[in-house]
């Protein structure tokens, strides 16, 4: 499978050399980048095309799958030709900025029966894996908390609105909101959240919320942060017969049972790009549906959106539906 990468940053750049290193089936034949120099240099050092925009790339013959690796604001357009041109499609996350804008690229997927994967990477972690796979034996959940912590960014993009989209909440927070409907199997029906703005001016880059869930018997929270100086992901799934902790950044895990704490192994760390990129591969090899489909990272989406209302009214906000 010939892909073409559309950013060629630093994440985008993880992304480029996994494919071309750790992922059997995919080839890279093409990148495009909106600066021609770094695009043309990069071109060079992983010895593929240069594409001066990403629509020419998106629909090079020599082209068979997409991937994005760029800020959200342009996944309507990408979508939309990747849709058009009959090309599969890995999108980064966050999938949309906005519900609307899901609504709307949801709508094109539909009609031209394309194929779209949303790359919530989190959802490959060893620990995240570990911890899924013993929900069973805890007994009917109760609570889960969530919590992300992130050194400040260097992209001084994401504080601009108009090129991110969102702070914090649309930005990283989608992978605990997806992570709450993925580990306990119900969806986010309300939210009530704060936001705050410690390191940035424009956008918040921390968030403290509460959600509710489906199943009328779960109480999520969910904490996000970029004004720290490291990186923790805290995980907590509380049952009726023990309690799941993990750390997916500190590669811990463990059953609480009482006062008996059981380690659980989660394996080698993992690559989780590498992970969503072999994923998408053998969905592809295979003629299978996408991995993590547009209609569930849209659902993270739904979330984030909420909690900034809820965060700018001070009051509980229900989740809106994706269509």
């Amino acid at each position: 499978m010939r892909v073409g990468l559309i950013g060629v940053g630093k994440h985008g750049r993880r992304y480029a050399k996994h494919v071309r290193d750790d992922v059997p089936g995919l080839t890279l034949v093409g990148v495009a980048r909106r600066d021609a120099a770094r695009v043309a240099e990069a071109a060079r050092e992983l010895g593929c095309r240069g594409f001066a925009t990403f629509p020419e790339l998106i629909t090079a013959d020599e082209v068979d799958a997409v991937i994005a690796v760029v800020p959200p604001v342009l996944h309507e357009e990408i979508v939309t030709l990747a849709a058009r041109a009959g090309k599969p499609l890995l999108l980064e996350k966050p999938a949309a900025v906005s519900v609307a804008a899901g609504r709307r690229m949801l709508a094109v997927v539909r009609d031209h029966g394309a194929w779209v994967s949303v790359a919530q990477t989190l959802r490959y972690n060893g620990v995240v894996c570990a911890l899924r796979a013993r929900v069973a034996e805890i007994g009917p959940l109760h609570a889960v908390t969530l919590t992300q912590r992130f050194e400040r960014s260097t992209l001084a993009w994401l504080d601009d609105p108009d090129r991110a989209g969102g702070g914090i909440c649309l930005h990283t927070g989608v992978h605990s909101f997806d992570l709450v409907r993925h580990l306990t199997g119900a969806e986010v029906t309300a939210v009530t959240c704060a936001q705050g703005r410690v390191r940035t001016r424009r956008t918040e880059d921390s968030f403290a919320a509460t959600l509710t869930l489906s199943n009328g018997a779960i109480l999520a929270t969910v904490a996000g942060s970029r004004a720290a100086t490291g990186r923790t992901g805290y995980i907590e799934v509380a049952g009726a017969d023990g309690t799941l902790i993990g750390d997916h950044v500190g590669h811990t895990a463990r059953l609480l049972a009482g006062s008996e704490a059981r380690p659980i192994d989660p394996g080698p760390p993992l690559p989780t790009v590498r992970e969503a990129l072999r994923a998408f591969a053998a969905a592809l090899a295979a003629g299978a549906s996408p991995p993590i489909p547009l209609e569930e990272g849209l659902r993270a989406v739904a979330i984030a959106e909420a909690c900034s209302r809820a965060a700018s009214t001070a009051a509980q906000v229900e989740v809106e539906g994706i269509g």
